[in-house]
């Protein structure tokens, strides 16, 4: 492992093989961590662990669903047992839906309640079950860092205007229960910070803007055009803010919201 801000330390990240999940996992390997993750899926880690390998890290795999308290508990003890308490968890586990062509839409009127349900149990419990498992072990221990992954969709309202060029219909929407989930993501960190800080757990959430994948020309441009910097966010903008969040150089900061989003909510 390289020398870095946390050497040494074990960090927990679900949702390690998604769009976001291997972008935590390589800063935190980066930094001197040894890194397990979590995913539903096993396609994807063996390269991810090449990867990080390249880099001089570790990573561990592990299969659960954070859906599952019990399975979490089980890996929960399979790292404690390996390595011990963890001392980062980065709440990463998520659906959504990007903008993109395929993408299948449906009138707000006509979306299904087990479709929202399941968001909800996924970006919102999901989230609750990683901090009660992982969360109480540190909190035993007197000590830890929690990173949950919010959204600037926690705190506004994804403009209708971004994808009407987009040729579906009906057209693309936004999840709705995308937001509300992420809105309860912050609610919960800071719950948390609060009842864990006396114990020596901090818990902040990282709300990323728009990053910057496979969308189309069109939608990079609207985008783009409201954000004062002028692009949207790049694997190596992320990292940065996660590893300040994981480790000592944010150690009086707690219950906070870091929006990396180049401006936007300004």
């Amino acid at each position: 492992m390289s020398d870095g801000p946390l050497d040494g330390q074990i960090a927990v990240v679900t949702g390690a093989l998604g769009k976001l999940g291997p972008i935590w996992v390589r800063a935190l390997a980066g930094s001197g961590a040894l890194v397990v993750g979590i995913d539903l899926r096993d396609d994807g880690a063996e390269e991810l662990e090449r990867a990080v390998a390249d880099t001089a890290g570790e990573y561990a795999h592990e299969r659960g669903d954070v859906g599952v308290r019990e399975e979490l508990e089980a890996i929960r003890d399979r790292v404690a047992d390996r390595w011990g308490v963890a001392n980062v968890l980065v709440c990463n586990a998520g659906i959504d839906q990007p903008p993109e062509a395929a993408a299948s839409t449906r009138l707000v009127q006509e979306i299904e309640s087990e479709d929202f349900r399941r968001t909800l149990d996924v970006n919102l419990v999901g989230t609750f079950h990683a901090i009660q498992v992982f969360g109480a072990a540190m909190a035993d221990a007197g000590r830890g860092s929690i990173v949950t992954i919010g959204s600037i969709y926690a705190s506004q309202a994804p403009d209708p205007k971004l994808y009407d060029h987009m040729p579906l219909d009906p057209p693309f929407l936004k999840p709705p229960a995308y937001g509300a989930s992420k809105a309860g993501v912050l609610n919960l960190s800071r719950y948390f910070a609060r009842l864990w800080g006396p114990r020596g757990v901090r818990v902040n959430a990282l709300s990323p803007g728009g990053v910057l994948g496979d969308q189309d020309a069109e939608f990079v441009r609207k985008y783009t055009e409201r954000v004062p910097l002028g692009r949207l966010a790049e694997a190596d903008d992320l990292g940065g803010p996660l590893i300040f969040l994981a480790s000592d150089a944010s150690r009086y900061l707690t219950g906070q919201e870091l929006r990396v989003d180049g401006g936007l909510a300004a």
